[in-house]
């Protein structure tokens, strides 16, 4: 069981060992405006930017740490990815994120920044924020994560946990595989990611109508964020996440929480095996 030092340590990824309210977004609606799209590739900063928007008052910002507190989410974002990125199906409309992200006010990290055409175009009234990180120090800290992403011990463990584990490694993969430049392997990510990052950035400049886009440092603090989004400087130092301890430790509490939900299961076949064999082979034996 997560002690209370665990879910210091994960911060957001907590989300994990919350009550799953299995809701299906699928048969939701918008209820609250999607007001900003923060576009920076995962280990930019990410975490600090969901926990800053936070603090700025926009609702539910969604990060891949959302997933957690609804693995359901996780096949909507298959739907989606297999689409866009493997020609599986119809693509995502605007009736389809309103749906996923209708609770939503502002996205950080991926899946959401993998879709960033998509929400540019769909919400025109939301401001892009881009956060980019020197690109020598963002390969040094992705290498870290990939190490974790490409274990080859979780798409075995996620078989034998479907309904948890699964979800999660697998939009997990697949996002890292997008953003690694449709990398199957860790060595290929290692080849492909920098191209791969530099095409993201490239495109979003690309895309964003001039005024609408504000490139951030983190390092800059509230100012200029506070006035490109309109809202007031908060009385807060800006956050400060260690995103490589605390993706470290998600990947921890990641398999220990699978090798649970696996154990429990075992347990539970047992029981609906166990006790109608023991029963026969007692009724036999009288």
């Amino acid at each position: 069981m997560a002690t209370p030092e665990d879910f210091t340590r994960i911060g957001n990824y907590a989300h994990m060992h919350s009550p799953n309210p299995s809701i299906n977004r699928s048969l939701a609606t918008r209820t609250v405006p999607l007001s900003v799209l923060c576009l920076g590739y995962s280990r930019t900063g990410t975490l600090t930017m969901h926990h800053a928007l936070t603090t700025l008052g926009y609702p539910s910002p969604y990060h891949f740490s959302s997933i957690l507190a609804n693995p359901l989410d996780s096949d909507q974002w298959m739907a989606a990815l297999n689409a866009k990125y493997n020609g599986l199906g119809p693509l995502p409309t605007k009736k389809f994120f309103d749906a996923l992200l209708g609770h939503v006010g502002a996205v950080t990290d991926a899946p959401c920044n993998l879709f960033a055409a998509e929400l540019v175009a769909m919400y025109p009234d939301a401001k892009v924020v881009l956060v980019e990180r020197e690109i020598e120090s963002w390969e040094r800290s992705w290498a870290a994560f990939a190490e974790s992403a490409y274990d080859p011990v979780l798409p075995l463990l996620a078989r034998l946990d479907p309904e948890w584990l699964g979800r999660i490694v697998s939009v997990g993969r697949a996002t890292t595989q997008v953003s690694a430049g449709f990398a199957g392997t860790k060595a290929q990510a290692k080849v492909r990611s920098r191209g791969a990052y530099r095409r993201h950035y490239a495109e979003v400049r690309e895309m964003v109508p001039e005024g609408r886009l504000l490139e951030f440092r983190l390092g800059e603090g509230w100012g200029p964020l506070c006035a490109f989004l309109g809202r007031e400087v908060p009385d807060v130092p800006f956050p400060h996440e260690n995103e490589k301890e605390r993706n470290k430790q998600f990947f921890v509490e990641l398999g220990r929480k699978g090798m649970r939900n696996i154990l429990r299961n075992a347990m539970v076949v047992l029981m609906i095996v166990g006790v109608p064999v023991g029963a026969c082979y007692w009724a036999y034996r009288g």
